[in-house]
């Protein structure tokens, strides 16, 4: 049984559904020196197909490909379970329409139709999902569909996920789909789910034939009106392979701003975007050494002469290819100077020597870069699924700046807090902790010296009343001396750091598989450090002003606080000081499958909240400072707080600024401090579950601005005039009277079994939320619940008084 195509080519706004390929070569080699282009659609033709998919299974230094490889075959199942808990349903299957743009060869998205035909109880007849691969060429689609039919998935996805194949351009793809080609539709913006990877491709789709279709060699054109068995039916867009980097700057936003999506509808879009911007690297993968790139390209310059009307008008020997990063785009070079002739309009066309033309651009994207294009594109991101590589060198980045240009070597045996170790343990802690989970993940020996995992592998978190009582940890030397040299532990850290490269160029080769157990390894080790970052952020704030180098020394400005406090003076506080929330049902905690088979299974839980009365801010430094100078020596001086002479400052890491400037901004103190301050304004401090309900109406994403990822603490924005009120809370974690405790359904890690049920103490509380200096990827997870003992004064941790 063949391939079901149906023909999107009559969609084109050229004539007889052709796009007037020759017109547009002739218009971009017609341009002035250097400024002259061919269309990047060029490289797509059915030998440019076939020989793309060569790069994606040969050329080892084409990273981009396997890379979103590993997280689609890690993370399919999380996907789907994000596309359908769009239906407001409970993550139950939905009926629904998957619709690929440039789908090219099947590795990759097989592994999203596999989850997707797991969460379809039995087959039926149709199908109830249906997969639509669009892409250029007629007998690649037919190749890769009927290839899919007879593997394993796609037996597997037989009466559960039906295909077809869409022939033609992205243009009259999607107009095909506007018009009513899948179901009849209202154009509207729509949420999106970002995949941001490291792959750069059109290629980018696994597409099935489901034994159930009765057509065969079928081509069809649109229907004249919709099914109206699916004009509900949630619409999936897949646009992977970072192929909108193809696209120039500005019209990257247009185009996914134009997908036709609704909102409110379910309808989601699994993008997948370039994050790398190591420029070595990415030579490296447009210029592999047996040569395969630059045979995909020269194809894309035999092809235009085919349209033409004549395949040997730009011969090879007088041209080569170019590949440059710093511009991000790839060029035909001339050779020599030459003069080529269009067969049809006798037009000629003179080219100097060394002169480039460019055919194909692939940006990449930041954070900054991609939260611009969400925003301009009325996109709102509901996941991030990231390659760990790409996270880890960042967070090494970050980790390595704090611990080499804030740590002074003079501070490395000094304690900038009481409760927690030297400096110098953390530069072993976080090696040892990430070498020692790669060995029991690969059951390989540790790395040498072994003796490390006995000194560095747990830190302390003592009883603040009684610092005698603590759970298991490492024990450390007592002496200085006894201590392994800085040297030597930062040889260490390197073989650790080379160990983990290690394992993703096999992840990347496709050498050893990324299965759920290895993801997860890899997340726990980076959050783990990023969790570390946070805690020398806060440790180092004690010591700003009096050890700790300032981020300005390594290159951060110094914030222009006079400016800024004229700034933050002027804006208006909330008309109202609190909202009133409730009754409502809120979720906590999350469906979680720990290791590969499944069999763990925590569940998330739902707990009724009733109604209560919330401040849209948390308590500021200025509230608590009438309160404490009220109290008359009964409060504690928060340890954010010092005392100069006889003026109160508040710690950040530049230094201490005076109250005037930061009395806006948060006060970052202990549970029980901040309990007396609630009962004696006459509320409480919220539960986790009421602090829960608050943020998921009116706290933004980092995108749109929240204050993670930064340096300090700053003004709190909710309860504005602008965004119903929506904004950030100024920088903090927020303390719930929640006592941290396990829920029904908890079970201990596999992987890290002491992660948190040693603190399943009584003496710890729920806070919830992130600091300024917890970094996005941990602030941004809903579920996310950390905890301190209440009367821990260090961390960055605010709250909010609620009323009832």
């Amino acid at each position: 049984m063949s391939a079901r195509i149906i023909d999107v080519r009559l969609n084109d706004s050229t004539s007889n559904g052709e796009a007037n390929l020759h017109d547009e070569i002739l218009k971009g080699l017609s341009r002035p020196f250097d400024q002259k282009t061919l269309p990047t659609v060029l490289l797509y033709d059915e030998k440019g197909l076939r020989i793309y998919d060569e790069i994606t299974t040969n050329a080892e230094e084409y990273y981009l490909f396997p890379a979103e490889e590993n997280l689609l075959k890690g993370y399919a199942h999380d996907i789907v379970d994000v596309m359908n808990n769009q239906n407001g349903r409970d993550n139950q299957h939905v009926e629904s329409v998957v619709l690929e743009l440039g789908a090219g060869a099947l590795r990759k998205t097989s592994h999203l139709l596999s989850a997707l035909s797991k969460v379809v109880p039995e087959p039926k007849n149709p199908a109830p999902i249906t997969y639509y691969a669009l892409d250029l060429e007629r007998r690649e689609l037919e190749r890769t569909l009927d290839e899919l039919a007879t593997s394993p998935v796609g037996l597997e996805m037989q009466g559960k996920v039906d295909t077809r194949g869409l022939w033609g351009t992205f243009e009259g793809g999607l107009k095909f789909v506007a018009e009513g080609g899948l179901r009849g539709r209202e154009a509207a913006g729509v949420a999106a789910v970002a995949l941001r990877s490291r792959s750069l491709s059109s290629e980018g789709g696994a597409t099935q034939l489901s034994p159930i279709s009765s057509d065969q060699d079928s081509i069809e054109t649109a229907p004249s009106t919709p099914d109206e068995a699916t004009l509900d039916t949630p619409l999936h867009l897949l646009f992977l392979g970072s192929s909108l980097g193809m696209f120039p700057r500005g019209e990257d936003a247009e185009f996914l701003k134009a997908l036709p999506l609704r909102g409110g509808s379910g309808d989601t879009l699994l993008l997948g975007l370039d994050h790398c911007t190591d420029g070595a690297r990415i030579v490296r993968a447009y210029n592999d050494h047996g040569g395969i790139t630059c045979r995909f390209i020269l194809n894309g310059l035999n092809n235009a002469g085919r349209i033409l009307g004549d395949e040997s008008l730009f011969p090879e020997e007088k041209w080569e290819y170019v590949g440059q990063y710093n511009v991000e785009k790839r060029f035909y070079r001339s050779r020599v100077a030459q003069t080529v002739r269009d067969p049809k309009t006798q037009v000629e066309l003179a080219f100097r020597e060394n002169e480039k033309v460019m055919v194909e651009v692939s940006h990449k994207y930041t954070d900054g870069a991609t939260y611009r294009l969400f925003t301009e594109s009325n996109l709102r991101p509901l996941r991030c699924w990231t390659d760990p590589d790409s996270e880890f060198q960042e967070m090494r980045a970050a980790w390595n700046f704090i611990t080499t240009k804030m740590i002074p070597e003079s501070m490395l045996f000094e304690k900038p807090i009481d409760l927690r170790h030297i400096c110098l343990f953390y530069k072993g802690h976080i090696p040892t902790f990430l070498d020692i989970h790669l060995s029991n993940l690969l059951g390989e020996p540790y790395t040498e010296p072994e003796s490390f995992k006995d000194i560095f592998e747990r830190g302390i978190d003592p009883n603040v009343d009684d610092p005698t009582k603590c759970h298991p940890h490492s024990e450390v030397p007592e002496k200085e001396e006894d201590w392994p040299s800085h040297a030597t532990i930062l040889d260490f850290e390197k073989r650790v750091s080379a160990r983990l490269s290690s394992l993703y160029a096999e992840l990347e080769s496709g050498s050893r598989p990324l299965t759920r157990k290895v993801a997860r390894v890899l997340f726990m080790t980076l959050e783990h450090e990023a969790w570390h970052a946070e805690t020398l952020i806060y440790m180092l704030i004690q010591r700003a002003g009096t050890g700790t180098i300032p981020p300005s020394v390594g290159g951060f400005a110094t914030p222009c606080w006079e400016s800024l406090a004229v700034t933050w003076d002027a804006t208006p506080a909330p008309i109202n000081a609190t909202v009133t929330l409730g009754p409502t049902t809120v979720e906590l905690g999350h469906d979680d499958h720990e290791v590969d088979d499944a069999s763990l299974d925590v569940r998330d839980h739902k707990v009724d909240v009733g109604e209560f009365r919330i401040e849209w801010r948390p308590v500021t430094n200025g509230q608590f400072y009438e309160f404490w100078k009220a109290a008359e020596g009964k409060i504690p001086l928060p340890k954010s707080w010092v005392m100069d002479n006889s003026n109160v400052m508040v710690r950040t890491i530049y230094g201490p600024v005076p109250m005037r400037i930061a009395h806006l901004w948060p006060v970052v103190t202990d549970y029980n401090s901040l309990s007396t301050y609630a009962t004696v304004h006459g509320g409480r401090l919220p539960t986790e579950a009421e602090l829960r309900v608050f943020f998921n109406e009116f706290e933004i994403s980092y995108e749109e601005g929240r204050n993670v990822g930064s340096v300090t603490g700053i003004l709190a924005t909710t309860g504005g005039k602008k965004n119903e009120g929506r904004g950030h809370n100024g920088g903090v974690w927020e303390w719930t009277s929640t006592v941290w405790d396990k829920h029904d359904g908890f079970e201990v890690s596999s992987l890290y079994p002491g992660f948190s049920a040693d603190f399943f103490d009584t003496h710890h509380n729920v806070v919830l939320g992130g600091s300024h200096a917890t970094t996005p990827r941990l602030a941004e997870r809903r579920t996310l619940r950390n905890w301190y003992q209440r009367n821990y004064p260090y961390a960055s941790i605010g709250a909010r008084v609620v009323y009832v």
